[in-house]
């Protein structure tokens, strides 16, 4: 994995197309540490999330598409990216990526 992941300001975690995580930056470890943190490398992903999360997984593990939301913890707002993730042009797992939201946040129309 690239050297810039390990120090990007968010958290990064890979698996493969069973579920099975296979990386997870500085970010998604101490995010995840009350969880095992580096410890999850090599479990499955879908036994870290209750439902409807897991159903959810499984089913973009099965089809690959996009999943992007918002969420609010410890009164930190956050946005949560999970994609497809491709190896020479064959799906070969998923990348979530999370990261806090500023409490402002502008948006600009750029038409």
């Amino acid at each position: 994995m690239n050297i810039w992941s390990e120090e990007f300001e968010g958290a990064i975690t890979i698996c493969d197309r069973e579920g099975i995580i296979t990386y997870m930056n500085d970010g998604s470890k101490k995010a995840f540490m009350k969880y095992g943190g580096a410890d999850l490398i090599g479990t499955n992903l879908l036994d870290c999330h209750p439902e409807p999360s897991r159903s959810k997984l499984a089913e973009m593990l099965k089809k690959p598409v996009t999943n992007t939301y918002t969420i609010q913890k410890a009164g930190m707002k956050k946005i949560i990216h999970q994609s497809p993730l491709y190896e020479n042009g064959v799906f070969s797992g998923l990348i979530e990526m999370s990261f806090e939201l500023p409490h402002s946040l502008p948006h600009y129309f750029r038409d």
